[in-house]
């Protein structure tokens, strides 16, 4: 028998129960990944905030996750509207959690191994374009949200929905623009292989800024803080989910979080290496192959799991036309940027051969220069913006005219309304009436006084 590949993935000797077995796996790995990630939040959001969390449930609060999950299933199963679509209010927790559990088909989680005296990958599935197929599962869970919103025939969850729709394709955008550098790259859009062309250098160091570019973006992919404007209890109640409860709520909260572990798993997937071992645990064969490839893959999904997790407990939400206008003015300009210039580096690299040393060198100082040129550009903007609002104070100085137009116009905010000829008249009339008092009252004295 051939010696299999341990770098990329060989289903050569894959079988209909292997891949059985792996499917469950993946299902009970992401339940009880859950249920840990709901008591890491609880306990590191109360470290973070001075406060124990959860510490009765169990031994250190481990049985809160679990308690909550049983109260979701046994709480009863209501439509608060009689209004609301029967078919679409229960296919969209359906469809969120099926395409959330879905994503992680193609994510390989170790190399080659040997199971029951089969080899096989710690992969269900790959596939040549499995990156594409991520991107396309995820952007078919929005429509579980949108449904969720939108049959419900209420007013807030159908904001939630329509905020929703307008984040994910925004955020979406800027998120595949970083993955595009990767591909050129690597030259593949398998998973398995791009995590085999990280064997020697990870490819978040020469390409950092589509990594952060990544990070920024899956965070408002998966709506979660400062991020999670579908749902904002302070103005939309609870968003898309406010009409739900029992276990159809649950699948929303489980989509939720099993889409952080998704995007996790594809950060470490695309950018630190898969399930390589890191440096300097790489250069000792033993550990950097086999089943030890899946300890190293879920220490770096909960590594990524924790960022969000910080990031939630650190950051407040943000105004909606402030993310709307930073994901379209500035992270996707910038991964349009990044990626023309990853693709120029490419073509010259063909015609000219560079060492990795070189090759990282050229990729620095191009990210130098583009740093450079954002800033001047912006500074531009910032001088701008500032002799416009010179302008405006200069121009709310000036006397204001509110016929001037022909009709009565209000004041803008810094402009004063001139003196109501009225405010004149009243002191005169009164000085007036004082004066023509006295007089009469002078004049009859006088009378009086010539009778005598």
């Amino acid at each position: 028998m051939a010696v299999p590949d341990y770098t990329v993935a060989d289903f050569s000797q894959e079988t209909w129960w292997l891949t059985l077995i792996k499917a469950v796996f993946i299902v009970v790995y992401l339940i009880v990944s859950v249920l840990m990630a709901l008591w890491v939040e609880r306990r590191g959001l109360g470290r973070m905030q001075t406060r124990p969390g959860p510490n009765v449930a169990g031994p250190l609060g481990l049985f809160q996750a679990v308690a909550d999950a049983v109260k979701l299933l046994f709480k009863e199963d209501i439509r608060s509207t009689e209004r609301a679509d029967k078919f679409l209010y229960w296919l969209g927790p359906t469809l969120a959690a099926f395409c959330a559990f879905s994503t992680m088909a193609v994510i390989p989680m170790g190399p080659n191994v040997s199971m029951f005296g089969h080899s096989t990958p710690l992969q269900l599935a790959d596939m040549p374009v499995a990156t594409l197929y991520i991107l396309a599962i995820t952007s078919l869970g929005l429509y579980g949200i949108v449904l969720g919103g939108w049959s419900a025939h209420s007013t807030l969850p159908l904001y939630g929905a329509v905020r929703s729709s307008a984040q994910v394709i925004s955020y979406e955008l800027s998120m595949g623009l970083a993955l595009v550098s990767v591909f050129l790259m690597t030259g593949s859009m398998s998973t398995s292989e791009i995590v085999a062309d990280q064997g020697r250098l990870w490819w978040f160091i020469p390409l950092i800024p589509a990594f952060v570019i990544y990070c920024i973006s899956a965070v408002g992919e998966i709506n979660r803080l400062p991020f999670d404007l579908p749902e904002a209890e302070g103005e939309l109640v609870a968003g898309h989910i406010t009409e739900y409860t029992g276990m159809k709520f649950g699948w929303y909260y489980l989509s939720e979080y099993i889409n952080m572990l998704n995007v996790s798993a594809v950060a470490t997937t695309m950018f630190f290496g898969g399930w390589h071992a890191p440096w300097p645990f790489s250069h000792i064969a033993p550990i950097n192959d086999g089943w030890w490839g899946m300890l190293w893959f879920i220490l770096k999904v909960w590594f990524f799991m924790f960022l969000i997790i910080w990031t939630r407990g650190t950051l407040v939400r943000i105004r909606y036309d402030q993310f709307m206008a930073f994901g379209w003015k500035r992270l996707i300009p910038v991964s349009l940027a990044w990626v023309v210039a990853v693709a120029l580096l490419r073509g010259v690299t063909s015609w000219v051969s560079l060492t990795l040393p070189q090759l990282l060198g050229v990729i620095v100082a191009l990210f130098i220069v583009v740093m450079l040129v954002m800033w001047l550009w912006d500074r531009g903007e910032a001088k701008k913006e500032e002799a416009e609002e010179a302008a405006e104070q200069d121009e709310a100085e000036a006397p204001f005219d509110p016929f001037a137009g022909g009709f009565p116009v209000p004041p803008l905010p810094g402009q004063v309304l001139p003196a109501s000829p009225r405010a004149g008249r009243a002191p005169v009339a009164a000085v007036a009436t004082e004066t023509t008092g006295a007089a009469n009252t002078t004049g009859t004295v006088t009378e009086e006084d010539s009778d005598d």
